[in-house]
Parts: C-alpha cells; structure tokens; sequence
C-alpha cells in the first residue's frame, strides 16, 4: 500500500510526481503530497483524498532547471488522513516520504523530544526526518547522519529524503517495502512500482533489503553493510496500454474481460501435449517432499484453499493451507519433507512475506506463486512461477484470482505426473480441459446484461449467503469477498453443508444466497442444501448448468465436463455480479473505502 515518487534531473518536476502518483492510484491511498527542492528554494503540496485535490493546490506551482522532487500517495496506519499526517512529512530543512511501519518509532519520538524537537504529525514517519536533522546538528555530515538513521531504524521501510544540507541529492533506502531506481539514461527516477516511471524511464535496479544510498546528477551511490554496490539495470517496458481502461467503466470490469487472454498468457510454453513444463522448476526441486504447506492472505488465500482440493485429489499429495497472519504466530511445527508455497499478487504482502521468512530460517524448500517478477517474496523464495496477469489496477482481484488458480491446477497435474499419481488417460482430460479455459473465461455479452438486470434485485437485504461444496467453498468465499469489498453489503462464503450447523437461523426472504451448484461436484448434495434455504423463504440465486425450479432467479452455466471448468465460469458470474451491484450503489468500484492493493503492514 501507498506509493512513493521520486525525480532527479532537469525537467518539470512537479507534472512527473503528479503523474507518477497517478499511476499508482491503484495501491489505494487516502492523502498525497510532494515536495520539490530546485536552488534554495524547497516547497511543498499536500492534501487529503484524491490527485485531483492535490493538483489544484500546486497548479500554479512551477520548478525550472535542476532539482530534486519527492512525492507520496499514504494509507493511513498511524494516524488519521490529515494533511498534517499525510506525507511528505518535514524537519526544519528537510523532507521525507516512506512507505512501511517503523516499529521503535515511539521510542525514537520520546528520546528526540526530550531532545527538544516538535513534532507535527501523528505518525511514525516523521520521527525520520527528525533522526536526520539531530543527527546534523550533532555535527555529522548528511550522508553520515543518513546512515546513522536508517541504522536505528526498526521495521519495514522504503525512504526518499531531500534536505537543503545536501541540495542536489536524493537519499534512499530499503528495508522489507519496495523500492526501486530506474533512468532514461540522463534522469534518475525512483519509484515503488515500475508502474510509476513505465514511458519515462528506460531501465530500472530493484533495490535490495538493506541497500541505502544516495542519488546526485552523474552519480549513484549504493551500499549494502557499509560496502559499495554495482546497480545492474533490467530494462522497462514501454508500453502503457496494459495500464489504461481501454473504453471499459472501470479497471476491474476491464479485468474480467481480460482473464480469457491473461489465462492464455499463463499457460504459455507450459501446457504441452505430453504434460506440465515449467522452465522455471529444477526436475530435482520436488526431491525429498512429503507434502505441502500453503501459506497466503485474502484471495490469494482462496486460491490455496481451492487447490489444497487438487493437490490430495490429483496428485495425492498431503496439502495444508494457512492464513499467513495467523500462522506467523501459532508456533507451526515445520519439517524439511515440507514445500511451502506462498502465493501473492503483489509479492510485498507483509505478513506472507514474514511467512516466507520463518519457512526459510526453518531450512524449508520454497517456492512462491506471484505476478510481480523482482517482488520481495520473489527474490526470497527457492523458486517462483509467475502468474502473468500483468498490472492488476482494481483493488478487488480479479485476473490475479483466475490465474492463481490456472498456476496451482498445472503444478497439480506437473506433481501429478512426478508422482506417477495420474493415468495417462486421465492427464489427457486434465489437459484437454485445461486448454478450453481461455474460452470459458470469455464474457458473453448476453451473460453480462442478464447480470446487470438481476443486479438491481440485489441492493437491500440483511446478507449475503455465498454456498458451495467442495473446491466450489473457496470459491464462495471468493465471490463474498468480492462483493463486500466493493458494495459494503455483509456477505459470508459458507461451505453449503454447515448451513444446518447454526447459520441457516438467519434464513428469510431478506437473505439472499447464491448458490453455486456445479453439476460435476456434489450436485445433489448441494441442491438439497439449497432446499434446506428455500424452505426457509431465502432468496435463492443459482448459477447452475441445472435448471433449478425452486430457484428465484436462475444464472445458466455452459461448462460441465469438468469441475475447473465449471469453477472458472462461475468465478466470472460472482465477479460480474459484485460489479453490477456495485455500480448501482454508485460505488468506486476501483478504490473501495479503507482498502489497499499491496498490503505490506500487517
């Protein structure tokens, strides 16, 4: 979450923050600011809420020539979104963004006020800057203050400093947040995303956990442990359309029409006639696992949930599934005969990341599913398969969900086959169905209105009751997720047989369920569940390849030779769904209200 900014160089520099931030809206963000140094002069803009806001208080602003310029879209974590908390947070002759959480903040805070220095704001990102002012006045020079500073810093942190002690430079460092630098071969830009400085900059160095430095016109310094680094540059694409809605109302509806193709990209060069090939996995990487061990937030988490069905069906392999925040601290018994899987869109998920790390120190083989190649979770892991779904601008994922899932069905079937597990024929079915994805995942435009219709017999009501039975449970979570991240209504993904266990009390006509019933899994099991409700006067939607009577409304699937094909279907029908009722509640469905893309706080 939240979203740093920086420039080097000659040209405007305000219209390069602005923009920059712009592209990062995505990340989510309740304030922005920016601070820009050219000469003597340092000034700077914040605001609460959108760009816009911001915008309008620097548009008369202009800086020519030679400078430097940071700027910060915040997600408030300590501290209410103010202006005063939003950041670029300032000492008396210098200014800072970060992204993270310093955990000694407190600390720090209460020893420098002793010391006599004010602070402004709530927040724990300002007992930086102030760090490196005392750190001045005590007689260091700047780059001897800043590394000081960074030195008693506890926690996470990506950090941009600009200071009148050194007018020319930028100061950086990360720790546990993203970062990186990226150039046009002139310029010097720095970003916590490619997606800021994707068009501007040609190349970019991924800035490693414990790298610092500083930034001058011709010069880059980077250090690691007091020893200089050499930078090697990646190169950028330079094609922005992936990031643009093309036409459609919102990011996320462009997202959906997009998983045929992105599916299409992440089987790419791995589903052969024959089976699985991964160039990324080594044939020995498997040797010596017993089972596996799945850790993941949010949807990712739903994805593992789903695919820990696959892995014991299929590949006959034991498969265990936990919530990374709570795992971190329920003192898991580990063993080396596990793999453990982390799974994240972002690969900067705090408390998966954290996850990684305990599974690491306790000498287990990793490997990670993700969709951002130089992640932290990434560079960490033993191995990585990428999910390929490209920039994912809506907060509420989407084609990260369909191509999770589409990543762990191929690890089934290429563990499957390892294992000798699976019989040629039935690895010939799995395929088979594996390769009609891309077209189950295309929307109908019928499929779309008919949804957009039922939508307005949704708004009210006390619930949501999302229901399904076996790999169609984690999918019902999905779907509640998914709406109540972007319409606010309460909903709750149950696995359809526990309904009678207690939550089948709050049954009425004010109830609504949608009752996902695949006809390849469980069907009668599930349509007597369903009955269970109606009886009870619930509001019954059922997204079905069955006609089912007793149904209120009546979604018609296509797809039932196979039970992933049938998942991705109605994947798509509970996304559409969320987005209609959404949009006719006049929300935004993009940025929803108190949620970030990147989680990297726990």
């Amino acid at each position: 979450m939240c979203g740093i900014v920086g420039y080097l160089g000659e040209k405007e520099k305000k219209e390069i923050l602005i923009e920059g931030l712009g592209e990062l809206e995505y990340r989510g963000y309740d304030s922005a600011g920016i601070a820009v140094m050219a000469g003597e002069e340092l000034r700077h803009f914040k605001a609460v809420g959108k760009l816009e806001n911001l915008k309008r208080k620097a548009e008369n602003f202009e800086s020519e020539g030679y400078g430097v310029a940071i700027g910060h879209t915040r997600w408030a974590t300590h501290g209410k979104p103010t202006e005063l908390n939003a950041h670029p947070h300032s000492g008396a002759f210098s200014y800072v963004v970060h992204n993270g959480i310093i955990e000694n903040y407190q600390q720090i805070r209460e020893r420098l006020e002793k010391e006599g220095v004010n602070f402004l704001s709530q927040t724990d990102t300002e007992t930086i800057v102030h760090l490196f002012e005392y750190a001045i006045k005590r007689g260091m020079d700047p780059h001897e203050a800043f590394v000081e500073t960074i030195g008693e810093l506890e926690g996470a942190f990506a950090i941009l400093l600009i200071s009148r002690a050194e007018p020319e430079k930028i100061f950086f460092a990360k720790n546990g947040s993203p970062l990186l630098i990226a150039t046009d071969g002139e310029d010097i830009y720095f970003a916590s995303s490619d997606t800021a400085v994707i068009g501007r900059a040609k190349e970019a160095y991924y800035l490693e956990d414990g790298e610092y430095g500083w930034a001058e016109r011709g010069r880059l310094a980077i250090f690691r442990e007091k020893e200089m680094v050499e930078a090697h540059f990646k190169n950028l694409p330079s094609d922005k359309a992936m990031a643009r809605k093309e036409g459609y109302r919102f990011f996320m509806e462009k997202e959906i029409y997009e998983q045929s193709r992105v599916i299409a990209d992440t089987m790419l060069g791995r589903v052969l006639d024959e089976g699985i090939f991964f160039e990324e996995l080594e044939e020995s990487f498997f040797d010596g696992i017993e089972n596996i061990e799945i850790c993941a937030c949010g949807t990712s988490y739903h994805s593992a949930l789903a695919a820990s069905y696959l892995f014991e069906r299929v590949a006959k392999i034991e498969c265990r599934v936990e919530i990374a925040s709570e795992f971190r601290y329920k003192e898991p018994l580990l063993s080396k005969r596990t793999l453990f899987i982390t799974i994240s869109q972002s690969g900067e998920t705090a408390d998966t990341l954290e996850a990684l790390k305990m599974a690491k120190k306790s000498g287990l083989k990793t490997l990670s599913i993700c969709n951002v190649d130089n992640s932290s979770i990434v560079r960490l892991s033993d191995a990585t398969l990428l999910t390929r779904a490209g920039i994912e601008k809506g907060v509420a994922s989407t084609k990260a969900f369909a191509t999770q899932m589409m990543v762990l069905w191929m690890l089934v079937l290429y563990l499957a086959k390892r294992r000798g597990a699976i019989e040629a024929c039935r690895l010939e079915e799995e395929l088979e169905a594996m390769r009609k994805a891309p077209k189950v995942l295309m929307v109908a435009e019928s499929l779309h209105q008919r949804i957009h219709r039922l939508s307005k017999r949704y708004l009210h009501g006390h619930g949501f009751f999302y229901i399904g039975r076996d790999l169609f449970y984690p999918l019902a979570l999905e779907g509640a997720l998914k709406l109540k991240e972007i319409s606010y209504l309460h909903a709750e993904g149950y696995p359809a047989g526990e309904m009678k266990h207690g939550p089948i009390a709050l049954a009425d006509s004010e109830l609504f369920t949608i009752a996902l019933m695949p006809s390849s899994v469980l069907y009668e099991k599930m349509r007597s569940n369903v009955e269970e409700l109606s009886a009870r006067d619930a509001t019954i939607l059922a997204i079905s390849p069955e006609r089912f009577d007793i149904a209120d409304d009546f979604i018609e699937t296509r797809y039932s030779e196979h039970p992933m094909l049938e998942f991705f279907e109605m994947m798509v029908v509970t996304q559409l769904l969320a987005l209609e009722i959404s949009v006719r509640l006049g929300n935004d469905v993009d940025m929803p209200r108190n949620l970030a893309k990147s989680v990297t706080v726990e």
